[in-house]
C-alpha cells in the first residue's frame, strides 16, 4: 500500500470514487432506461409505467452514532432517505427489502425496536416491507435498504434535464439537519466529560427531528402533479444544497445561479448557527441530510409553483460558460463549491 502508483480514495471523494468505479459500466440489457448516475435507476417493465430501484447503506459510526441515535427513529431514517431517491425521480415508492449486518452487542429487543422504526415509515408513506437479509457484523450496525417504486414513463424526472432560463426551486427549508448533528455532538463531547450531566436540547426540537427523523418530500411530488408541474431536472438534497445544484449543473450541461437571501432557512437553524458561529447560508449550502427535493421548471410555471407554500424559487439556469454562482447577501458573486458531506474524504 506504499506504492506511489496507487491511488487513496480519499483524494478522489465518494463522487469521485463512483465516477472512476462506474465509467465503463454500459447498460446490454433493453429494459434498463437509467442505469448509474440518478438518485435511481429506470427500469422498462411494460405498461405505462417505469420501475424504479434504489439502494442506501448506513453504517454505524459513519452515518449514525448510537450514543444519541434513537433505534427506533434510525429505523425510520433508513427508509425515509430511500423513499427521498424515488421523490426525486418524481416516482411513488411502492416496496422495500432490508438487510442488516448485525453484532452481538445488540439484543433482540434492540433490533425489534429498529425494526418498528422501518415498518412505522412504511405505514405512513403507505409502502410495503416485502423482505430482506440478516448476517452477522464483527462490529456495529449495518443497514442496507433497497427501494422499489415507479413513476409515469413520460413523467420521470431526472438530474439531466435543466435548461437556460429555467427556475430553481427547493422545497422545505435548509440546513436544519446539519445544526441539529452538530447539537447533537456538542452534547455527547459534554456528557463524555461529565456522565452525569443533562443535555441542553431545550428549544432544539425542530433541529433534532431534522436530524434524527427526516420525512421524504412525496407530498411535493403529489403537489407538483395536482399544479401540472412536470419538473425539468430533480434531485434530493442528501449532501448539501450546494452539492445537489452542482450535480445538477454537470448532469444537465448547464450553470447555476443561488441568491443567498432566497435559501429557506428555519428560524431555530438561524440562531442555533449562530452559537456555533456559523454563517446559516453556509449551514444550508454544505450541511445536508435535510432530503428537501431541488429541482428545476420552467418560466412558464412560474405562477404555479407560487400555489405550492412550501416550495422557495432560489436561482435560475444559465449557459455552461456562466459557471455555478452564487450571489451573495451583498450582491457579490462567489463560484459555487461543494463542501458538504463525503463519506470518503479525510474529515
Amino acid at each position: 500500500m506504499d506504492n506511489p502508483s496507487l491511488t487513496n480514495i480519499s483524494e478522489l471523494g465518494e463522487f469521485g470514487l463512483i465516477d472512476r468505479l462506474t465509467k465503463d459500466i454500459k447498460p446490454v440489457q433493453p429494459s434498463t432506461v437509467m442505469g448509474v448516475g440518478d438518485d435511481a435507476a429506470v427500469l422498462k417493465t411494460g405498461g405505462r409505467n417505469y420501475t424504479l430501484v434504489s439502494n442506501d447503506l448506513l453504517l454505524e459510526g459513519v452515518h449514525f452514532d448510537m450514543t444519541y441515535t434513537p433505534l427506533k427513529h434510525l429505523g425510520y431514517k433508513a427508509a425515509a432517505v430511500n423513499l427521498s431517491d424515488i421523490a426525486a425521480m418524481n416516482g411513488t415508492p411502492r416496496q422495500i427489502v432490508v438487510g442488516i449486518g448485525v453484532s452481538s452487542k445488540y439484543t433482540l429487543e434492540a433490533l425489534e425496536e429498529l425494526y418498528r422504526g422501518i415498518k412505522k415509515a412504511c405505514e405512513v408513506y403507505h409502502v410495503d416491507f416485502v423482505g430482506g437479509d440478516t448476517t452477522s457484523s464483527l462490529s456495529g450496525l449495518f443497514i442496507s435498504v433497497t427501494v422499489i417504486g415507479d413513476a409515469d414513463k413520460e413523467k420521470v424526472t431526472y438530474r439531466k434535464g435543466a435548461k437556460p432560463g429555467d427556475l430553481l426551486c427547493v422545497s422545505g427549508d435548509l440546513g436544519g439537519a446539519y445544526m441539529g448533528l452538530l447539537t447533537l455532538e456538542k452534547e455527547k463531547r459534554a456528557f463524555q466529560a461529565n456522565p452525569s450531566m443533562q443535555p441542553e436540547l431545550q428549544g432544539k426540537d425542530y433541529i433534532l427531528q431534522r436530524q434524527l427523523k427526516p420525512e421524504p418530500r412525496l407530498d411535493i411530488v403529489e403537489a407538483l402533479k395536482k399544479q401540472k408541474i412536470l419538473p425539468t431536472a430533480m434531485i434530493d438534497i442528501s449532501d448539501g444544497l450546494a452539492s445537489e445544484a452542482l450535480h445538477i449543473s454537470k448532469e444537465s450541461g448547464v450553470g447555476v445561479a443561488i441568491y443567498e437571501n432566497k435559501i429557506p432557512i428555519d428560524q431555530e437553524t438561524y440562531r442555533t448557527a449562530e452559537e456555533f458561529q456559523i454563517i446559516p447560508s453556509v449551514a444550508a449550502l454544505n450541511g445536508g441530510e435535510d432530503y428537501e427535493l431541488l429541482f428545476t421548471i420552467s418560466q412558464s410555471d412560474y405562477e404555479k409553483i407560487l400555489k405550492i407554500p412550501q416550495v422557495s424559487v432560489i436561482g435560475y439556469i444559465t449557459d455552461i460558460s456562466e459557471g455555478n454562482r452564487l450571489i451573495s447577501n451583498d450582491n457579490t458573486v462567489i463560484e459555487l463549491s461543494a463542501q458538504g458531506w463525503d463519506a470518503f474524504r479525510k474529515h
